[in-house]
């Protein structure tokens, strides 16, 4: 079934995806888990609603109960699942998808992930098979947005007195931020805080430029403090400076992490290969320990829980966090760096000067049919560098570096460059790009 992918479940609907998919799915990953107990949430999509009581008929037709959260944000859902004791649960999204999109995130106990290497084959080979009658299930409805409220805020004790643009991107973040912060002492400027699954504002998607040209013309015309910008099922946000200038996310985990180490001196700080060397460098300035891992919510959550880490962050706008069962909270994130904020009582851009210190080309996409060999000719033509496999290539020199990642589903390869100084990666782009060809 070409819908199961590497770490969740995503296809069109209802050529792709329909009722009677969610049906065998539900009934699958119910007898995988072996669960008694479920959680089932979903997002804004048009079709969530249908599919997510399909996807509970298939779990109360293998015996076990759902807890019928509605619309949620995936880490509602996280956080659900560990919050109960729950044996796991599902999430109807396509996350950042075009609107005829829908899909499943699934989790075990204390929302530990299911992929492919943790029973997202399996549940894709039990989902072959036609339900049996119901068996006995039964479905209970319950809103958890003042949990979860009450959750959040116990990480904010510092409020700073700021001006900051919100765009919910008309996801499911819409439903429940008002709930969980309108009551601060802040001055929100929102946009697309109207849940709709057509996304007719743009794309719930922040990673591209066009669907935070709203938020950056709104952080500069309302002369605004910072902006935040949630895709579509909350599990990642990208912060805006007063400039309505992207802040790299790798800049954003060094902040959040110098605020955890004050917490927690000296514990585990994981980020993904891609972020910039300031990153490692930062952490362990700050007491911490630095972990580079491959880019991927599965690996994160993974070498997080193996060593206990306070906090995760990848270069997508994903930030992982101990006190969230080591899952990712788009609006975690947000709360703690408004704690952050409010207790430094400075500007963001202050905070993040020192850190620019080097040059980087963020993510590239190029063509290129034969990925691997690719990948064996820059390793021949860097041979004098240091290289290593952890995920696709990474080839560094002292004064730069880059890595060349492989799409998993396309004829990709996704490049990230980092230099020392603006004329280094001018000339490194160079190099590279003669034998990479043109960007995508």
């Amino acid at each position: 079934m070409g819908i199961f992918k590497a770490y969740d479940v995503r296809g069109r609907y209802p050529s792709e995806i329909d009722e009677s998919v969610a049906l065998r799915l539900g009934h699958a990953v119910a007898r995988y888990l072996k669960g008694r107990r479920l959680a089932v949430g979903r997002d804004v999509r048009i079709s969530a609603p249908a599919v997510a009581r399909a996807v509970c008929e298939g779990i109360t037709r293998a015996g076990a109960h759902v807890l019928d959260l509605g619309m949620c944000t995936t880490p509602m859902l996280y956080f659900a699942v560990g919050q109960y004791g729950l044996d796991g649960g599902i999430m109807v999204t396509a996350s950042h998808n075009p609107p005829d999109w829908i899909g499943f995130k699934i989790c075990r106990e204390k929302a530990f992930p299911v992929g492919e290497r943790t029973g997202l084959k399996e549940i894709e080979s039990l989902a072959r098979e036609t339900p049996a009658a119901s068996n006995g299930g039964r479905v209970e409805e319950r809103g958890i947005t003042g949990d979860y409220r009450e959750h959040l805020r116990r990480f904010l004790s510092a409020v700073p007195d700021l001006k900051i643009v919100v765009d919910a991107a008309s996801g499911a973040v819409a439903g429940h931020f008002d709930e969980i912060f309108g009551d601060l002492p802040v001055r929100f400027v929102r946009l697309c805080f109207l849940p709709d699954g057509r996304f007719p504002n743009h794309e719930p998607n922040p990673l591209k430029d066009e669907n935070v040209r709203d938020s950056a013309e709104a952080v500069v015309r309302e002369k605004a403090d910072l902006a935040v910008c949630f895709d579509g099922d909350g599990d990642r946000c990208i912060f805006l400076g007063p400039d309505g200038r992207r802040i790299q996310s790798d800049l954003v985990t060094v902040l959040l992490a110098r605020a955890e180490l004050r917490r927690s001196p000296g514990a585990a700080i994981v980020y993904d290969l891609r972020s910039s060397r300031v990153v490692p460098e930062e952490i362990a300035r700050a007491g911490g320990r630095p972990i580079r891992e491959r880019v991927g919510h599965a690996f994160i959550k993974e070498t997080m829980r193996a060593n206990g880490a306070v906090l995760g962050g990848e270069l997508s706008g994903h930030y992982y966090f101990r006190d969230h069962f080591f899952a990712d909270s788009g609006m975690m994130a947000f709360t703690k760096l408004l704690d952050l904020l409010g207790r430094e009582r400075r500007p963001i851009a202050d905070l993040l000067a020192p850190l620019r210190r080097k040059h980087a080309t963020g993510e590239i996409n190029f063509h290129v049919e034969d990925k691997a060999a690719m990948m064996e000719t820059m390793a021949r033509l860097f041979a004098d560098a240091r290289q290593d496999r952890l995920d696709g290539i990474t080839i560094e020199y002292p004064d730069w570096w880059f890595n060349l990642r492989p799409s998993n589903t396309e004829p990709l390869l996704r490049l990230n460059l980092e230099a020392d100084a603006a004329d280094k990666l001018e000339w490194a782009k160079g190099r590279l790009f003669e034998v990479l060809g043109r960007p995508e």
